[in-house]
């Protein structure tokens, strides 16, 4: 009776398991990552979705047009192609904006992947950091020495360069800051479509018949330019043929008289 016991309950077990398998694998869309303030974590997500190619640059428009109206947060477009198979689009959005973006994506389309990865950039970050601290200490330095009254004009325009070029410096790290922040604080949303029945590159049938007439006009103008080039030499080889052939006659009549 144990035994029973144990192996019903062992499948339960399973079937539950599966179950939770199912509904996660069938999630049509992703949701947004944001890292806790100790960790500096950059989030970005891929789906690939398969539909109808007909469908798919309505499902790309639609994506751009909700990024593009701020309609579900700060948003930008990153890329944007479309190919005779399928196409693509990445975004940089808030957390909260992935979600709903991915769902208006995947509509009459079936989700094949989803990815979610996360790039630590917290080298990245205190180096930017240091660098600026370091910067702003050393600019203070140049200011004293540029407010000495003792100070030669030579000196000055040297300490006048210096501190133009700490500027220069000063402005680089901040935009490097802010992307920094930026990538922190968003997450790229990258969808790809594509139509499994559709070969890549691969001609419509509408597009069957153009292309032999097109074949058929490149190869009479390529037979009609190589006979183009070559009657010069017709021209020429044709009066020396005839030359040849007068005699040879000439010479076979006389082996042929008595």
């Amino acid at each position: 009776m144990n035994r029973w016991i144990v192996m019903v309950a062992a499948v339960a077990v399973g079937l539950a398991g599966c179950s939770k398998k199912t509904t996660v694998a069938g999630a049509p869309s992703v949701a947004g990552e944001k890292g806790r303030a100790s960790a500096m974590l950059a989030y970005s997500h891929q789906i690939d979705v398969q539909m109808p190619i007909a469908d798919i640059p309505a499902r790309i428009e639609a994506v751009r047009a909700a990024c593009l109206d701020g309609s579900h947060g700060t948003c930008n477009i990153l890329a944007l192609d479309q190919q005779s198979a399928g196409g693509s689009i990445a975004v940089r959005v808030v957390p909260e904006g992935v979600q709903p973006l991915s769902a208006l994506a995947v509509q009459g389309g079936k989700v094949t992947t989803r990815r979610t990865s996360a790039e630590d950039i917290s080298t990245a970050v205190n180096d930017t950091r240091r660098e600026r601290a370091e910067l702003e200490a050393y600019g203070k330095h140049l200011d004293e020495i540029a407010s000495r009254t003792d100070l030669a004009v030579s000196d000055l325009i040297a300490v006048s360069k210096e501190q133009a070029a700490v500027a220069e410096k000063r402005r680089g790290l901040e935009a490097t800051a802010a992307y920094q922040q930026l990538r922190l604080d968003t997450n790229v949303l990258r969808i790809s479509f594509n139509d499994p029945h559709v070969r890549p590159g691969g001609p419509a049938f509408g597009d069957i018949g153009s292309g032999m007439v097109d074949g058929a006009i490149e190869g009479t103008r390529g037979a009609l330019q190589m006979a183009a080039e070559g009657l010069p030499y017709i021209v020429i080889a044709f009066p020396l043929a005839l030359l040849w052939w007068l005699a040879w006659r000439k010479v076979t009549r006389r082996w042929r008289k008595p």
